[in-house]
């Protein structure tokens, strides 16, 4: 299962896969990341991006499809996943079994650094 620390907060997603989603600062495109649990930790399955320029150019092997850009990234598993809070963009939107959330509907609003991780 997947859960998001912010300081004392607890949020268990009780979900072993969850897409994260944000809103690029500079270009102001969508970005979405599909995650899961996995005996070695956070796996990120699949990247997509609804545009490039800033930094977020798709790599060689993207595929572009119905104006997305899609990829698998190759990163190991991770023990954890910082997620940075700046207050310049909308909120981190967390998706599982394709329903979106902010993630202020998980941790405090004002809570940063916040942490994606395993839990029990």
């Amino acid at each position: 299962m997947i859960c998001l620390l912010a300081g004392s907060t607890i949020a268990p997603l009780l979900a072993g896969a969850i897409t994260l989603t944000w809103t690029h600062s500079v270009e102001k495109i969508a970005w979405e990341e599909d995650w899961r649990s996995g005996p070695a930790g956070l796996e990120l399955v699949e990247a997509r991006v609804r545009g490039s320029g800033a930094g977020m150019e798709p790599p060689a092997d993207a595929q572009f499809a119905n104006g997305v850009w899609k990829w698998h990234p190759a990163l190991a598993p991770q023990r954890e996943i910082i997620l940075r809070r700046s207050g310049a963009t909308a909120d981190w939107r967390v998706c599982i079994a394709g329903q979106c959330r902010p993630m202020e509907a998980y941790v405090p609003a004002q809570a940063d650094p916040v942490v994606m991780t395993l839990c029990d």
